[in-house]
C-alpha cells in the first residue's frame, strides 16, 4: 500500500512531529533546544505559521499548526527540519555522516473541538509522561513553559487558540490521560489518521483522500469508523 497523500490545506490543523534517525537523541544540552527554538521563529518569519502548542524532546519534537495558506505547512515544516539538519551538522562538523531525522515528518489532521484540547493536553503533557519532569510546566522547551513563565517576546510566538482553552488548563495537562485516549491518538501517529469523532473522521477521510489511513494493514477493508463522542 502506498503513502496516503499528503494533506497540506490552508485552514486545517494538523499534529505534526518528527523523530531523530533511529531514535537518537538530537538534543543534549540547552543550546541545542534554544537553537532549534531559533529555528522555529526564523520559520516563522519565512512561512507565518500559528503554532498552538509544541514540545521539544531529546529525541524528538511535536506541534500543533493551524496554517492560513494551501502548501504552508510542508513549506513550514521542511525549511524547519531542513535549516536545522544543516545547522546541527554544523555546529557538529558531522555533515555527510548521515541523516538526523528518521524521515519526512508525519502529521494528521484534528478536528476544532474537544479532539484538539486534547491533542495540545498530549502535546504539553509529553514531558511528564517520558518522566523528565513531574509537572508539565517545569519542561522548559514546551509551549506550556512558554505561555506560563515567558516574556511578551516569548510568548509571541504562539498563537491564540481556535476555541477558549479552559481555565483549569494546567490542571488537565498534568492529569494522566486515559488510555482509550493515548490508544487514539498513537494509532493516528502512526498512520496519519485524522483525529476527530466518526462522522467528522468519516467525512474528511473522503473529502481528503484518505482511506488508507483507516484500513486494516495487509488488505482493504471496509472503513468502519470510530464511536463519536
Amino acid at each position: 500500500m502506498g503513502r496516503p497523500l499528503r494533506t497540506a490545506l490552508g485552514g486545517l490543523i494538523y499534529h505534526v512531529l518528527n523523530r531523530g534517525n533511529g531514535r537518537m537523541q538530537i538534543f543534549n544540552t540547552d543550546s541545542d533546544y534554544n537553537a532549534f527554538e531559533n529555528v522555529i521563529a526564523q520559520a516563522c518569519e519565512r512561512v507565518p505559521m500559528r503554532i498552538l502548542s509544541y514540545s521539544v524532546m531529546p529525541n524528538h519534537w511535536h506541534m500543533v499548526l493551524w496554517p492560513q495558506q494551501d502548501g504552508d505547512l510542508s513549506r513550514f515544516v521542511n525549511w524547519l527540519t531542513l535549516t536545522h539538519t544543516q545547522r546541527w551538522h554544523a555546529h557538529r562538523h558531522s555533515a555527510g555522516s548521515g541523516h538526523l531525522y528518521q524521515g519526512r515528518f508525519k502529521s494528521f489532521i484534528v478536528q476544532r473541538d474537544e479532539y484538539l484540547l486534547t491533542v495540545c493536553c498530549y502535546v504539553e503533557r509529553n514531558a511528564v509522561r517520558a518522566d523528565l519532569v513531574e509537572r508539565a510546566e517545569n519542561w522548559r522547551w514546551s509551549s506550556l513553559w512558554r505561555r506560563q513563565f515567558g516574556d511578551s517576546e516569548a510568548q509571541s510566538l504562539l498563537s491564540d487558540w481556535p476555541l477558549e482553552r479552559p481555565a483549569n488548563w494546567l490542571t488537565k495537562v498534568n492529569t494522566p490521560e486515559r488510555e482509550e485516549d493515548l490508544k487514539e491518538l498513537r494509532q493516528s501517529v502512526n498512520r496519519s489518521q485524522p483525529f476527530g469523532n466518526d462522522e467528522w473522521l468519516a467525512t474528511t477521510v473522503q473529502q481528503r483522500n484518505l482511506r488508507s489511513t483507516v484500513r486494516a494493514r495487509g488488505r482493504p477493508q471496509k472503513y468502519l469508523g470510530r464511536k463519536g463522542s
